[in-house]
């Protein structure tokens, strides 16, 4: 089907074609056709973020807007300033070729001034924020009796963020005989509400299933202890090379903290929130549009008004308070036909929140185990070599330079002059992740993972002493890193752990002793050398075995003496 077939109009598809759209998608095949012939029905449009609801409404409402009228037609309302501009921005682009038509965004943030300046001089469209909305009504500035259409877009976000007064407060002043449409990803109690009272008899159009995640998304977990999330952060993010991606936080200074922490540690991140200017945020949105800026961390609020069909990956460094904004923030991966991965880091508290979105979105999460650094230096390894594979060389430019680079490295054989060059990108990945510890969290039964050797625990432990302690300043999490490094398995069972001043000792599923012997020999920890051995004594659970048979002895024996007591007297 195509935009002639649906009854957009030649101009508006010379407008649309250039913006590189060639096809409708699903949401505007159902949605144009009913909004363009006219009908007064009012309208229910259930889709995901990315599936193109913007030129649904947008078009049909700009092709029916008379340019003689100078009043107010048409009333866009959008949960965010960001979303408001993105808005306006593409009925704007819409409308190149009718430049009759005006289209404004008003929003709080920016000066109000200059925005009652745009009104003032005539505007058939408006997009606005709620709360920008309602001082503009309340100055008379704006006057929405004679309306012909209300758009709700983002419905349940704006819900979700405390405008249900003001919707309300809006829609009363709007006339009875407009035609209002709503738009949203989900349908929660709170929507279907506002449908019930400010609709009538509505048609409902479903793209997809009613709160289902976005088809061509991938949902991975990792579970690791509250404490370790910005490392598995990091992990994850060095694991995949190529990642441009959305890092969604709870708070803006949560959001803040995350972002001051991967700058400092080298990555092209900006944080976006409530407390940036407009200006800032303009500035922040742009880098990442252009790819400057290749991880966006942002609250839930702030990244409403983004819509890039590119990303790679979606990351929730926590999970959201209202599981159905999860649908929300995975769908804005997977886009126009792209894969795309939505990851959530999670702790054990939050495995049940887990099995509910899966409900929701009808898909079940991958848990994986956060990267080793062995795994992630060998990814970044060869995307470095990749990365050398395909650039260009500018010949003219370098051969006045090459006769004495050769000269400076010919000393060098051709395996070192490899190894140097990759070096330069790759030690600090080496440097960063040698010895670093496990953190993830087994949430298995007990059988190996990662080996897929199908070894089951036997219920025992095996201890070891290790030749380093508290002063060699030896923690729990070195341990357990070395254990999974040295052995290359991954989720081993591990026991007690008792570190003294100048060694220690550490339990392990006896089943892998073998393996930590093997693994630990000719080791070094901070330029020591390790001696690792078999602790003497039995496993853990044959020793609490023979501590409760040997109270019960001592019990028989007090019980015998204090009878013997009673005969004396």
């Amino acid at each position: 089907m195509t935009f002639e077939e649906i009854g957009v109009e030649e101009k508006y598809i010379r407008a649309i074609k250039k913006m590189g759209f060639e096809y409708p998608m699903p949401v505007q095949e159902k949605v144009i056709p009913h909004l363009i012939q006219k009908k007064k029905n009012d309208l229910i449009a259930l889709a995901q973020t990315g599936t193109g609801k913007t030129a649904a409404f947008g078009l049909p409402l700009i092709q029916k807007t008379n340019p003689d009228v100078r009043y107010i037609q048409h009333l866009i309302l959008s949960p965010t300033r960001e979303l408001a501009i993105q808005i306006a921005d593409d009925l704007t682009a819409y409308s190149r070729y009718d430049e009759n038509i005006k289209i404004t965004a008003v929003f709080g943030g920016a000066s109000i001034e200059r925005q009652i300046g745009l009104i003032k001089k005539g505007v058939h469209i408006v997009v606005a924020t709620p709360g920008r909305l309602l001082d503009l009504i309340k100055r008379r500035v704006i006057k929405i009796s004679k309306v012909k259409t209300v758009v709700l877009d983002e419905a349940d976000e704006m819900l979700n963020m405390g405008f249900r007064e003001d919707l309300e407060a809006i829609l009363s002043e709007t006339p009875a005989t407009k035609q209002t449409l709503l738009f949203s990803a989900t349908m929660p109690a709170g929507v279907r509400k506002i449908a019930g009272k400010f609709m009538t008899d509505p048609i409902e159009i479903t793209i997809g299933k009613k709160n289902a995640g976005a088809e061509n998304v991938n949902h991975v977990s990792y579970f690791v202890h509250a404490r370790d999330r910005y490392l598995a952060l990091k992990r994850i993010v060095d694991y995949y090379p190529e990642i441009y991606g959305i890092i969604f936080c709870r708070t803006r200074r949560e959001t803040q903290e995350v972002a001051d922490k991967l700058i400092k540690d080298g990555y092209n991140a900006e944080a976006i929130h409530g407390d940036l200017s407009q200006q800032q945020r303009a500035k922040v949105m742009n880098n990442f549009r252009i790819k400057h800026t290749k991880l966006l961390i942002a609250t839930d609020v702030a990244a409403r008004g983004l819509d890039i069909d590119n990303l790679t990956h979606i990351i929730n460094y926590n999970l959201p308070d209202d599981l159905e904004v999860y649908t929300h923030r995975s769908g804005r991966t997977g886009r126009a036909g792209r894969k795309g991965t939505s990851i959530v880091i999670a702790n054990l508290k939050e495995k049940h929140k887990l099995k509910l979105i899966e409900k929701q979105i009808n898909k079940k999460f991958e848990n994986k185990s956060v990267p080793a650094g062995k795994d992630i230096c060998e990814k970044q390894l060869f995307h470095l070599i990749e990365k050398i594979e395909k650039v260009e060389v500018n010949n003219e430019e370098i051969n006045d330079f090459l006769p004495e680079i050769v000269r400076r490295l010919d000393w060098l054989d051709r395996e070192e002059l490899i190894k140097k060059f990759v070096s330069v990108e790759f030690n600090r990945f080496l440097e960063y992740y040698k010895n670093t510890s496990d953190i993830n969290i087994p949430i298995g039964s007990g059988r190996d993972r990662r080996s897929g050797s199908g070894k089951q625990r036997t219920g025992g432990f095996a201890r070891f002493f290790i030749n380093l302690g508290k002063t060699d300043n030896l923690k729990p999490v070195d341990i357990i890193g070395m254990i999974n490094d040295y052995t290359n398995i991954r989720n081993i069972e591990i026991g007690e752990i008792d570190i003294k001043k100048n060694f220690s000792f550490f339990e392990v599923d006896e089943l892998y002793k073998d393996d930590l012997l093997k693994g630990f020999k000719g080791k070094l920890f901070k330029k020591r050398k390790i001696n690792l051995e078999v602790a003497e004594g039995k496993k853990r659970e044959t020793r609490s075995y023979s501590m409760r048979n040997k109270k019960r002895t001592n019990f028989k024996r007090k019980s015998s003496k204090a009878k013997v007591k009673r005969k004396r007297k």
